[in-house]
């Protein structure tokens, strides 16, 4: 063989299994950057929601598509992006790391550690964004989610999959409902997740501080967009968070998510809307922040065991202005969720801890998210307080009272001493029973005013040592029901045990 026939065999082969791997990519460029937001132009076939690279390894989000160019938030630092900087498509949605792995670690809404300690390196990442579960993909809530606070395991009952919403003034102890639930879910094999938005870095701190004192971050994840984060960062944190809360849902396990705080989220969103040129909607919020929560908190559910056969309970906390629940951003949260504990400025500040308001609060799944043993004890509460605060109203303007009036105002101031409960000390359910028990057989008329603030303290030693108190404990947890005969017993052993303390 000839060597120009060599050659061009040679060259055919090579031809023949040349292989030509082609990819393609879209390449924009800023036209300008400002206030965390960039506009790009050239990128004609990028998605809503898309992850786009910038130098350095700086990530944003395309948010606003439009004709000619792309309005995108940049999350981190973007102090270094110069006008004329290229942008890559990465065609992949903003995800975040999840898994067990995050427990007890403090993350940003990327999922990146910010806690000070290695790397978090996960197989898996969920889309931060994502369709709600469908009607047939829920369950019935049934099962409580203890909070250990006995003024709402009796008045607004929280179950697993529900939405409740803790809403009320700056600084009526919103926050302080939220982290005592987190406390409370040690020994229920519940995990929980913590979203800080827009708050001060101390303030996170002192919150961290406690859950670790506590030994509560063994099973709680903290997710931090803090008032020193960009609006964008602040914007995707209660969603990444969210994702994190899916993984353990769809693998049959119970989560407790806390967004502290939605007002705070809205504003950041407000702020990115106006950046990106939007025109404002209502109140001067823009688009419609109503989807914007709605598309979140949705999101919380009780799966059937075919879709994993987990929960995610959400507690959104929304702060009002004087106490104005009917403002644009609470009545939005108020209609999304199943229901709200209010908390009253006029209550916290005259030492009713919590602060809870039992008739603007409200809880729509009720006594299906009790057991029989407090469902069965706390049925007359809401009413006698109910009848309480009417009076109580009246009573300022009354020269005089008759003797029933008296009876149900005494009742009633009784039954707010009763609730008073500090904060990080909850009651096991049992301990909820003893004193929902005294409230309910009307045994309060036996107690003096002067001694009802002690009571639940004197209980509280009094059930450690006192035998028949154990014995009806043992039963309480066995039966999580009162039977006749346990009920005789029990107002037995009190009625000795009051007569003691008088």
């Amino acid at each position: 063989m000839s060597k120009a026939v060599e050659l061009s065999t040679i060259i055919k082969n090579k031809i023949k299994n040349y292989n030509l791997n082609i990819s393609e990519s879209e390449e924009g460029k800023v036209i300008s950057v400002a206030d965390g937001i960039a506009t790009i132009l050239g990128l004609e076939k990028v998605k809503s929601g898309e992850l786009l690279k910038f130098p350095k390894d700086t990530f944003g989000m395309a948010l606003n598509l439009e004709e000619d160019t792309t309005g995108v938030i940049i999350f981190g630092d973007y102090s270094h992006i110069r006008e004329g900087d290229p942008v890559k498509r990465t065609d992949e949605v903003v995800e975040v790391p999840v898994g067990d792995v995050l427990l007890g670690r403090i993350v940003d809404p990327l999922g990146k550690a910010i806690d000070g300690k290695e790397d978090i390196k996960v197989d898996k990442q969920r889309p931060i964004e994502r369709v709600a579960p469908g009607i047939e993909t829920r369950k019935s809530v049934t099962v409580p989610l203890k909070t250990g606070i006995l003024a709402i395991d009796a008045m607004i009952p929280i179950g697993r999959g529900q939405r409740e919403l803790i809403i009320g003034d700056k600084k009526t102890g919103k926050t302080a409902v939220a982290i005592d639930t987190i406390l409370n879910q040690k020994d229920e094999g519940v995990k929980c997740v913590y979203v800080s938005i827009g708050q001060k870095n101390s303030t996170l701190g002192n919150t961290i501080r406690k859950l670790e004192e506590a030994g509560a971050m063994e099973y709680t994840t903290i997710v931090a967009a803090n008032a020193s984060e960009s609006n964008a960062t602040q914007y995707i944190a209660p969603y990444a968070a969210m994702a994190i809360a899916e993984e353990w849902m769809e693998d049959n396990q119970d989560v407790l998510i806390v967004f502290d705080d939605l007002t705070k989220h809205a504003v950041a969103y407000r702020a990115v809307s106006l950046l990106l040129r939007r025109p404002p909607g209502r109140e001067a919020y823009p688009g419609d922040v109503f989807y914007l929560h709605s598309k979140l908190l949705e999101r919380s559910a009780s799966v059937s065991e075919k879709y994993g056969g987990g929960s995610i309970t959400a507690l959104p906390i929304i702060e009002t202005q004087a106490g104005d629940i009917s403002a644009y951003i609470p009545t939005n949260v108020i209609s999304i969720t199943d229901g709200q504990i209010f908390l009253m400025s006029d209550l916290f500040n005259s030492g009713q801890r919590p602060a809870v308001d039992a008739g603007k609060s409200v809880s729509r799944v009720g006594g299906a998210a009790q057991t029989k043993l407090i469902k069965k004890l706390s049925g007359s509460i809401k009413i006698q307080l109910a009848s309480y605060f009417e009076l109580k109203a009246f009573s300022q303007f009354a020269s005089d009272m008759d003797e029933n009036t008296k009876a149900i105002l005494d009742a009633g101031e009784k039954i707010m001493k009763l609730l008073v409960q500090k904060q990080y000390k909850s009651y096991p359910q049992d301990v909820e029973a003893f004193i929902l028990f005294v409230i309910n057989e009307g045994l309060l008329s036996k107690i003096p005013m002067d001694k009802v603030d002690n009571f639940n303290n004197l209980l509280l030693k009094e059930l450690k040592v006192n035998k028949e108190f154990k014995q009806i404990q043992k039963k309480f947890i066995k039966e999580k029901a009162l039977s006749d005969e346990t009920q005789k017993e029990l107002k037995e052993a009190m009625e000795k045990f009051i007569n003691t303390i008088n």
